[in-house]
C-alpha cells in the first residue's frame, strides 16, 4: 500500500508544519491542520497562496500534539498491509512526518522518494479539473493522480 504525503508550512528556513495530507491507492485520505502554529513565521507567498486555503475541513484542525495522536491512529489502519510506502515528491514532506511523529514512526512504513517517477502532466490535469495548488490534500491526491496508469 502507497500513502502519498503532502505537507504545507511556514518557511523554508524556519519550517514549521501547517498541515498534512496523505492518500492511500485505495482513496482512504487523512488530513489535518495546526492551530498552533506561528503565522508570524511564514512567508509572504506561503501567506498568498497556502494560509487562504486553511479552514475547509473544521473539524480537521488541532494541535500539534492531538494531529500527531490522530495520524498515528489512522496508520494504525494499515498494520495489516504486507507492504507500506510513505511516498513524498519533496523531502522535507519526510522530514516534517518524522518530525511531527517526534521521530517515532511506526514499524514496517518504508520512505520512497517518487518526485522523478511522478507524471507532470498528470499533476496538471489534477489541478486543471480540481484546483487547489499547494493545499496539502489536494497536492497529496494530485500526486496519486500522477502516479496512476
Amino acid at each position: 500500500m502507497r500513502l502519498f504525503v503532502d505537507t504545507e508550512f511556514t518557511d523554508f528556513i524556519d519550517c514549521d508544519l501547517i498541515s498534512i495530507a496523505l492518500v492511500a491507492d485505495d482513496g482512504r485520505e487523512f488530513y489535518g491542520e495546526r492551530s498552533d502554529y506561528d503565522d508570524a513565521t511564514c512567508t509572504a507567498f506561503v501567506r498568498e497562496a497556502v494560509i487562504p486555503q486553511l479552514g475547509q475541513h473544521p473539524g480537521r484542525v488541532f494541535t500539534r500534539d492531538a494531529l500527531r495522536a490522530d495520524l498515528l491512529a489512522w496508520l494504525a489502519q494499515f498494520d495489516s498491509e504486507q507492504e507500506r510506502m510513505l511516498c513524498f515528491d519533496y523531502a522535507g514532506d519526510w522530514d516534517l512526518f518524522v518530525d511531527l511523529l517526534v521521530g517515532d514512526v511506526p514499524d514496517g512504513w518504508l520512505a520512497c522518494h517518487i518526485g522523478q517517477a511522478l507524471r507532470p502532466e498528470r499533476s496538471e490535469m489534477y489541478f486543471r479539473e480540481h484546483g487547489g495548488r499547494h493545499h496539502a490534500l489536494h497536492d497529496a491526491r494530485a500526486s496519486r493522480y500522477a502516479m496512476q496508469d
